[in-house]
């Protein structure tokens, strides 16, 4: 055989080897169950409705997902498109899934809106769904548009599977959740429409499952409270000048001065009774030095050397302490002037039981500049902790350990805010619960090239289903 017939040989037994495999690894890949292909094509769909602030519309997320409802003969009189005066595109869709009206209803929360996402950022376009090595890529493709096409598709296989629940399953998704908004959904249901929401408990974002590095589950959770969202702008003013005959008393440098002192600060650290348990579960979940920190800042007092450590652990830092950080930051009005105006804003993240006047006071004595101008930018909304639910927490707990064996199941804090305070505050216990796993460096959420596993996807689908029936009775 000469050479070149050797390597052509050579080439075609590579080919059909690949060929093989590739063969065999389609093979040993369970083909979506129908309902799996449902949950996809709401998905998409979700997705690639542009539903940011600047340029979308929760209104016409809000009508596709009301008419996947009427094409299994949900009726027309169960499902309200609700927009708020002024706002055609804050529309927010309730429906309801009929039960035999034993027990309270059960409320289905998720949002349509998501964080604004610049296509020349992102190395796809955000707003159409593509799959890309067992990833699923898209704005909100994890955060919410996942849960809500998970809420949607699932409602679908319980018509068409004939599930009478012993109590009605409310859906709400609503608008404007990742912005301070005159248009929040949550706000104005509770508001003005208050009967359509009202419920026993609301199932919520808010509580993702943990993955580490390698795709291995490391904990799912359940989210009983949320941090107060709490906004400052910050203010300071300047004669200026001309640039070319700068002065010490510079606006610009005063106010970087201020943030700087900011983030070198650390707020108190304050252990609630959700935070104690979460870092008691966790020490038997965590190994080596972090497990031993977690028992050590349980104690009283809590070792100071322990808590250092752990708060360089983000997460950890923000579960432990009310936290401020700066997020914007604007200056100047000419290159060749000296700034007459800096401007910055301060996001804090407000533990529950911590005061927001005191937090307001620290800020201002931590900024040290008594030329800054500190100005609330929202008034905070308190965040009360829902009461622990033992039915609630049995289903969980007997849901994961079917689908995730050996996976222990947490109760958090959630160092974000979403509209389960709005319900908490109205008197509607809010748990977040989602059955949803994330990568640990958070998948993209509000981020770049936001990202959600399809196994994940399909497993939370399967969770909720299972999680809803249970408390739904029947």
């Amino acid at each position: 055989m000469s050479m070149a017939a050797l390597r052509t040989a050579v080439t075609l037994l590579m080919t059909a080897w690949a060929l093989a495999s590739a063969a065999s690894a389609i093979a040993q890949t369970p083909a979506p169950t129908r309902a799996q292909q449902q949950l996809r094509e709401i998905h998409k769909e979700l997705v690639e409705i542009n539903t940011t602030n600047s340029a979308g519309s929760c209104t016409e997320a809000a009508e596709a997902m009301a008419k996947r409802l009427r094409d299994v003969a949900v009726p027309a009189t169960d499902l309200q498109i609700i927009v708020p005066p002024g706002a055609t595109k804050k529309g927010n869709l309730v429906a309801r899934y009929r039960g035999n009206g034993t027990k309270r209803p059960i409320l289905l929360l998720a949002h349509l809106d998501v964080v604004e996402a610049k296509r020349e950022d992102w190395q796809r376009d955000p707003f159409e769904l593509v799959e890309e090595n067992g990833y699923l890529y898209g704005r909100g493709s994890f955060d919410d548009k996942a849960m809500a096409a998970i809420f949607v598709a699932n409602l679908v296989r319980y018509r068409e599977e004939g599930y009478k629940p012993e109590r009605d399953l409310i859906l709400a998704l609503t608008c404007d959740e990742e912005l301070i908004s005159l248009f929040n959904g949550v706000e104005y249901l509770l508001k003005h429409h208050r009967d359509l929401v009202d419920a026993e408990l609301a199932l919520n974002e808010g509580a993702s499952g943990m993955l580490d590095k390698d795709g291995n589950y490391v904990r799912m959770t359940i989210q009983a409270g949320e941090k107060v969202f709490q906004s400052f702008f910050l203010e300071i003013t300047n004669p200026g000048g001309h640039s070319s005959v700068p002065t010490k008393d510079n606006a610009i440098y005063r106010m970087a001065d201020a943030l700087s002192r900011l983030g070198k600060f650390d707020f108190p650290v304050h252990l609630s009774e959700i935070t104690r348990v979460y870092f008691e579960r966790m020490s038997t979940v965590e190994s080596g030095q972090v497990a031993s920190d977690m028992k050590a800042i349980l104690r009283d007092p809590p070792d100071p050397d322990a808590l250092a450590r752990l708060s360089q652990n983000p997460f950890n830092n923000a579960t432990l302490r009310t936290t401020c950080v700066a997020t914007m930051l604007q200056a100047g009005h000419a290159q060749n002037a000296l700034p007459q105006r800096a401007q910055a804003t301060v996001n804090c993240r407000i533990l529950p039981n911590d005061s927001p006047e005191e937090v307001y006071r620290t800020l201002v004595r931590v900024l040290g500049d008594d030329g800054i101008k500190v100005t609330p930018a929202n008034e905070p909304q308190p965040s009360p902790l829902p009461p622990r639910n033992p039915d609630l927490v049995r289903a969980v707990e007997a849901v994961s350990a079917t689908l995730w064996p050996g996976v222990p199941v947490v109760g958090t804090l959630s160092t974000g805010a979403t509209d389960g305070r709005f319900f908490n505050n109205a008197g509607i216990p809010t748990y977040g619960v989602t059955g949803l796993f994330r990568d640990p460096d958070g998948s993209g959420i509000h981020g770049l090239n936001e990202r959600i596993r399809v196994r994940s996807l399909y497993e939370s689908q399967e969770f909720l289903y299972q999680v809803v029936k249970r408390l739904g009775g029947g």
